[in-house]
């Protein structure tokens, strides 16, 4: 089993798509770092090796940078047997990059006072050795972003689709919808035990106001039907590329119902083989419960 660690180092001319590139890197589970001067990547790798692949991004305006003291650290490193090195080289059309800083009003950061044909032809110029010495080439003239992901994660996830982060979130409609929710499920139609005194002071962690919600006969049809319409668009939305779905639900104090829901289907997609996060927003607000006796 090859155990060496992966460093990817990503560069090419400002507007070829490197920070899109770098994030899409994290994504697929790599420590990303953008913008690292140079004399600081030794530093980074004095210590052990890591079993996470490390993309490393580097500007032309890094401090340090020039094209020879790039193409001698990566010398340097493939000498070490610990590490794979691999240099992946974002590249584009002149007419598109000028076409790219047109449509953003942008200067470009090689030529902040000149034209941006001046900063390009500098850039491609500074970088013409490094795009010879590129393990990987992507020309990303023609490449939408979803594009461009789709190319990294041939190269990089060897076949093998990216892992979507899946996030489920209780919380108060009186306190406003979270604005991060990719897919929001309102559970105000459920029998609220908000108004039976011996449920009021719990929270929908508690088995007892569980078993109240569970009784309401609009419950298990509407947990079944949560339950299969997630578990058919989470593979899609893993296929189209996404990283991170957010799925909210919410009551109207964010204490039981929600909460109760929230953790049946947090529990339902880890049975299934996701690996989702779960969190509460309105915890903080809860009653303040005496331990059981």
């Amino acid at each position: 089993m090859d155990k060496k660690q992966e460093i990817i180092f990503v560069t090419g001319p400002a507007g070829a798509g490197r920070t899109t590139t770098i994030k899409i890197l994290e994504d697929f589970g790599m420590e990303a770092i953008d913008n690292l001067p140079l004399d600081i990547v030794n530093r980074i790798l004095s210590g052990a090796p890591s079993p996470k692949a490390l993309a490393i991004g580097l500007d032309t305006r890094t401090r340090g940078f020039s094209s020879v003291a790039l193409l001698e650290l990566i010398e340097a490193i493939h000498s070490h047997p610990e590490y794979r090195v691999t240099l992946l080289y974002l590249d584009s059309a002149k007419s598109t990059l000028l076409k790219r800083f047109s449509e953003t009003r942008r200067r470009h950061p090689a030529s902040p006072d000149g034209s941006p044909e001046m900063g390009i032809e500098y850039e491609l110029g500074l970088l013409a050795d490094v795009k010879n010495r590129a393990d990987i080439l992507v020309d990303t003239s023609d490449l939408s972003p979803h594009q461009l992901r789709g190319k990294l994660e041939r190269w990089f996830m060897k076949g093998r689709p990216s892992k979507l982060a899946v996030s489920v979130l209780s919380f108060s409609y009186k306190r406003g919808v979270p604005q991060a929710a990719d897919l929001m499920f309102d559970c105000r139609f459920l029998k609220n035990p908000h108004w039976q005194p011996e449920l009021r002071a719990l929270t929908g962690q508690e088995p007892e106001v569980g078993n109240y919600i569970s009784k309401d006969l609009l419950f298990s049809p509407f947990f079944t039907q949560l339950t299969e319409f997630t578990k058919l668009l989470l593979p899609a939305y893993q296929a189209e590329g996404k990283a991170y779905l957010s799925l909210a639900l919410g009551c109207t104090g964010g204490q039981h119902r929600s909460v109760f829901v929230a953790e049946k289907l947090a529990q339902t997609l880890e049975q299934a083989g996701w690996s989702p996060r779960l969190l509460h927003r309105e915890m903080p607000r809860w009653p303040k419960m005496e331990a059981k006796t």
